[in-house]
């Protein structure tokens, strides 16, 4: 399979609402750092939405509580990805419209565009970005893991009870040290010598 890491609703205000002190930052940055060092795309997913909240629905609680707060609008200060996450020259940053980083933005070219078939889902919150994405990915079928230490919640428990109950039934959910042991150990390897025609 070809995976790409998702580094999803790490912005400035975003950061500053959730960060808990646990050294989140520096995690999720290994794992960023893990992923170009054995050439996984790095592929980042943000929420910006128009000024005046065209796209912005009032039976969508979330959103529009989000619209009245005038946050992540397109352009202003905090929409912005965290600088300690941030994307190199030649990533790509998909915008979305929705909880979901499929839902209103092109992530999903991208991905075929690439022949990406599998994803490693980090981001805050583990329930929202996280969460909505793991289940529209599912449904499009991709192989699936949650880096458990790379997502983010301003709630511990439901980030406890996702990760540990109801992640596990859709993907792999692994740290981020785990994750970076077998991907340094697997993939280095050619793809050419890797790729089987009609497996999976």
């Amino acid at each position: 399979m070809s995976s790409a890491l998702l580094v999803m609703d790490v912005q400035q205000a975003i950061v500053d609402i959730a960060d808990d002190g646990s050294g989140y930052l520096p995690r999720l940055r290994r794992a960023i750092d893990g992923a170009r060092a054995v050439g996984i795309p790095v592929i980042y997913v943000v929420i910006a939405l128009r000024p005046g909240f065209p796209e912005v629905g009032t039976r969508n609680r979330p959103l529009a509580a989000i619209a009245r707060a005038g946050l992540y609008v397109e352009g202003a200060p905090g929409t912005e990805i965290h600088p300690e996450v941030a994307p190199r020259p030649g990533e790509v940053v998909v915008t979305k419209r929705r909880a979901s980083a499929f839902s209103g933005s092109d992530l999903d070219v991208v991905l075929r565009a690439r022949g990406i078939d599998s994803l490693v889902l980090t981001g805050i919150a583990t329930s929202a970005v996280v969460l909505s994405t793991l289940c529209h990915a599912n449904d499009m079928d991709f192989g699936l893991t949650v880096l458990s230490d790379a997502c983010l919640d301003t709630d511990p428990e439901v980030h406890r009870v996702l990760v540990e109950r109801l992640f596990p039934q859709w993907a792999d959910v692994v740290t981020v040290d785990d994750w970076l042991t077998t991907t340094a150990s697997g993939q280095r390897r050619p793809p050419a010598s890797t790729t089987v025609p009609g497996a999976h």
